[in-house]
């Protein structure tokens, strides 16, 4: 997990929903942004995965936006914003392990064509005969 806290800038506007009057005079929503390319600590690998995993949240622009108004005071929803793009960034950086394919064994074969024969002769056994 790498910290690239410096690396963001915030832009802070009014929030809609709760806080009653709060709501329409201060500025609590949050929206922090990250440049990819200008980034210093991740390497080119690294931003390439970003860039591919986030490409529907990076904009033409190639910044990350994220914004929150979930909590009532600035401060709270900065905090929150930070957790949320790093948590995203760090997600976006993890290699799935690749998928060995494997062939079922001969007695599990056996098995489910045995459980089809049962079922399909239960299935016969309901037809009305003359």
């Amino acid at each position: 997990m790498k910290n690239f806290d410096f690396e963001l800038s915030y832009k802070t506007s009014r929030s809609s929903g709760s806080g009653g009057q709060n709501v329409n005079k201060v500025e609590t929503s949050v929206t922090v942004m990250w440049k990819l390319e200008d980034s210093a600590v991740f390497t080119d690998l690294e931003k390439e995965r970003i860039a591919l995993k986030l490409k529907n949240r990076i904009n033409l622009d190639g910044i990350l936006q994220l914004t929150v108004s979930e909590s009532r005071t600035q401060l709270q929803n900065k905090k929150i914003a930070i957790e949320k793009i790093q948590e995203l960034v760090n997600k976006s950086l993890i290699v799935p392990k690749k998928r060995i394919a494997t062939k079922p064994s001969r007695a599990k074969v056996e098995k489910r064509l045995e459980s089809k024969k049962k079922l399909s002769e239960k299935k016969e056994n309901r037809k009305f005969r003359f």
